[in-house]
């Protein structure tokens, strides 16, 4: 089958056949102030592939223009994702530093032509001038600056004669442009900040729509690829290149940056799960970056294929991270050896047998393709796991019981004698007999079983400490600490394994039959702990019925997930599935749940005849309904879906937060009072008054006068902290949107 061709391919295709250019060359630009993510891997592909098809190059620049935010370590993410990935770059790591002088000179050049020029305005009043997008900005004052007033002023920047933000250059274009990038976009700003290669050097800073066009044009760079947040700076982009008269020149182009469900992208709020200590840094293999995914397991190969499988776009969408983990499935099926783990272990005496034998096991099923044995030893005492024997078991259990038999993989069956129990009732070691004729692959006995096993020696089990790792974030778009899935690390640490994993080398990734696919950490392995990290499960989880998908959030730290197939909808169901999505936009798990669970969408039907709010409707009777349904029924609720509509007609009305809500429905839930008047009780009313906010802002800012001083210095990924403190000093009753405007008008 052909594979299709994008729209880059048939521009380069094109610009090669027209001889537009005689070699195309690429380039992956990254600013190093955080690891790339996932999302990089895909620019990676996109440029370095691109230049590998036809037989091009391309550069690996570092935008290193803000010496606030970046860092050497940084850099040496960034290079390591593109040679772990296999990708060859054109010569050394290039930076845009490199380039320093010649953009200085550029921009001297600006000015000369009449084309730039000093503004001194502040900020207000620059946005202010700036216009909207109905109406047409205003060009500062000091845009008659002469030209020799302009050069004064510029060379006396470099000379670090001015404080932060007193001077800035600017593009002179067009204030009334539509396009409102256009309207006299900044150029160089000053930043008296150490540079980490530069030193103390330069004291003013080239702005990235400066910075990026004159990089591509100094390297040679034909196709200059962005994601589609650039699209409207491509103007900037053109006309920099354009009144400069340089040639031949670059061109950009702009693609669908990637979105993935459940996952975070935003580098900023990246940094903070790091600085907050919530994950163990940029490499936790639940952290979306390519550090993160190495550690845990996932392989080039896995990426790569994941990458080219949702190929390259021009409209902004998000992709299903099922999709990435298939990827991790399909290539780890072929590759990764079958091996028995016991994670929770349950001993068990053979009464009937004595010694011990080797039994034979292959590391692969036949379908697979490959070949490779190891040795089992068969003993007297083994460990079976916990699960794999009930003495009541429920319908459909076909494992080990006081009535059935089981066998024991690639051994013998066995069969219950006897259960013994501790004090407490809890059963800690079985009795059971072995049929000697019923060995597996030589098997006389007659004896009929429904399932195999996994089971250890205990002569040669080997203990290991798995980490079995979840989602980092239960909401389907994830915004901040809030949507933290709370069992996204489950540490067990008393696993045990098959001696032939240790005996592997340590890179070697298995598959933990039942359990998953593994890998040996490579930070925390030691050969008296091995510790495995868990890639991904055999069957996605997260397809099953939402009440067990329920069950499994509900668990112990030690119970193993349960494993399921998809319930597919009805004809009736996916009628309201359908209508849930299409006309109510509600997301697809959220319309999952709410189709299936008919006690559900009839509350949820009931609360929108009280409020046309169907999203947030939709959500608070998911989570926090649902719960409650399920431990009772509907009928013995003591909230009815009017209580539930007023609740979130407060939260649409932004009297109350989101977390607020989660608090008076609890409440709620458990005394049937009325939502208003357990927030009026509560003082939960959320505060909206400029008057009453701004003073906390100033205590704050008082409070943490060393990282103002680093926002002022340029380090604008503190704003978030800001906001934080602020809504921590209100007791989380202030409003965020309030919050988040009057810190930035106090910001600047």
């Amino acid at each position: 089958m052909e594979k299709k061709t994008n729209f880059l391919q048939t521009i380069i295709k094109n610009d090669l056949q027209t001889k537009k250019y005689e070699k195309i060359i690429t380039r992956f630009p990254p600013e190093p102030n955080g690891y790339p993510h996932i999302g990089h891997a895909k620019s990676i592909c996109l440029n370095f592939g691109l230049a590998k098809e036809f037989n091009g190059l391309c550069n690996l620049r570092m935008d290193d223009t803000n010496p606030t935010t970046e860092d050497t370590d940084y850099v040496k993410a960034l290079k390591d994702a593109v040679e772990w990935l296999g990708f060859e770059y054109n010569g050394d790591i290039r930076y845009t530093s490199d380039y320093f002088d010649e953009l200085y000179e550029y921009a001297v050049k600006l000015i000369k032509m009449g084309k730039a020029y000093v503004d001194s305005i502040s900020e207000d009043q620059m946005s202010e001038y700036r216009g909207t997008v109905t109406s047409a900005g205003k060009r500062s004052e000091f845009a008659n600056r002469t030209v020799e007033e302009n050069l004064d002023l510029f060379e006396r920047m470099k000379n670090g004669e001015f404080k932060n933000g007193e001077h800035i250059l600017r593009a002179k274009i067009d204030m009334s442009a539509k396009n409102m990038q256009l309207r006299d976009p900044l150029l160089y700003r000053i930043r008296h900040s150490h540079h980490f290669r530069t030193g103390d050097k330069w004291c003013i800073y080239p702005m990235y729509d400066f910075a990026h066009p004159l990089s591509d044009y100094i390297e040679g760079v034909t196709h200059s690829i962005c994601t589609l947040e650039f699209e409207n700076n491509r103007d900037i982009y053109n006309w920099l290149l354009d009144t400069l008269g340089l040639s031949p020149r670059p061109y950009q182009y702009e693609f669908a940056r990637l979105n993935i469900n459940y996952t975070m992208m935003s580098k900023r709020k990246l940094i903070e799960l790091v600085r907050k200590g919530i994950v163990s840094g940029w490499d936790d293999p639940r952290m979306p970056t390519i550090a993160g995914y190495k550690r845990k397991g996932y392989t080039k190969e896995s990426i790569i294929n994941f990458c080219e499988q949702i190929g390259v776009a021009k409209a902004n969408s998000t992709v299903d991270v099922n999709q990435l983990e298939f990827c991790i499935r399909d290539d780890l099926n072929t590759k990764a050896p079958r091996v028995m783990c016991v994670s929770e272990p349950l001993k068990v005496i053979i009464e009937n047998y004595e010694g011990d034998e080797e039994l034979e096991a292959d590391y692969f099923p036949p379908d697979v393709g490959k070949s490779g044995s190891r040795k089992l030893v068969f003993s007297k005492e083994i460990y079976i796991q916990k699960d794999d024997f009930s003495e009541n078991p429920p319908k459909g259990y076909y494992r080990l019981t006081p009535t059935q038999s089981v066998r024991l993989k690639h051994g013998y069956i066995i069969s219950f004698k006897e259960a013994i129990k501790d004090q407490n009732g809890d059963i800690v070691e079985l009795r059971v007999n072995y049929h000697k004729d019923s060995k597996s692959g030589n098997d006389t006995s007659g004896i009929k079983v429904k399932s195999a096993i996994q089971w250890l020696s205990a002569k040669t089990a080997q203990k290991a400490e798995l980490r079995l790792y979840d989602r980092l974030f239960l909401n389907e778009s994830p915004k901040d600490e809030n949507d933290l899935n709370p069992n996204s690390l489950i540490v067990i640490k008393d696993a045990l394994i098959e001696p032939a994993v240790l005996s592997e080398k340590i890179s070697q990734r298995f598959q933990f039959e039942r359990l998953g696919y593994f890998y040996a950490d490579p930070v925390d392995y030691t050969d008296d702990k091995p510790v495995f990290n868990k890639i991904v499960g055999l069957k996605d989880s997260y397809t099953k019925s939402p009440q067990i998908a329920q069950q499994n959030q509900e668990k112990s730290v030690k119970k193993e997930q349960i494993q399921g197939e998809s319930k597919a909808l009805s004809k009736e169901e996916q009628i309201i599935f359908e209508r849930y999505t299409k006309e109510l936009c509600l997301n697809d798990e959220v319309a999952n749940i709410l189709a299936k669970d008919k006690a559900l969408s009839e509350f949820f039907q009931k609360a929108l005849l009280e409020l046309n709010s169907p999203i947030n409707l939709a959500n608070i009777i998911t989570s926090q309904v649902a719960k409650e349904i399920k431990n009772s029924s509907a009928d013995e609720l003591k909230f009815s879906p009017l209580q539930v509509a007023n609740l979130i007609k407060m939260l649409d009305d932004e009297l109350i937060s989101s977390k607020i809500v989660k608090d008076v429905f609890e409440i709620m839930a458990k005394t049937g009072n009325e939502p208003q008047k357990i927030v009026e009780e509560k003082g939960l009313i959320q505060i909206s008054d400029a008057n009453i906010i701004m003073p906390m802002i100033d205590e704050v800012l008082a409070k943490n006068s060393e990282n103002l001083q680093k926002y002022k210095d340029g380090n604008t990924n503190l704003f978030g902290f800001f906001v934080g403190q602020v809504l921590k000093a209100s007791g989380g009753k202030a409003n965020p949107k309030v919050v988040n405007e009057l810190v930035k008008e106090k910001l600047g």
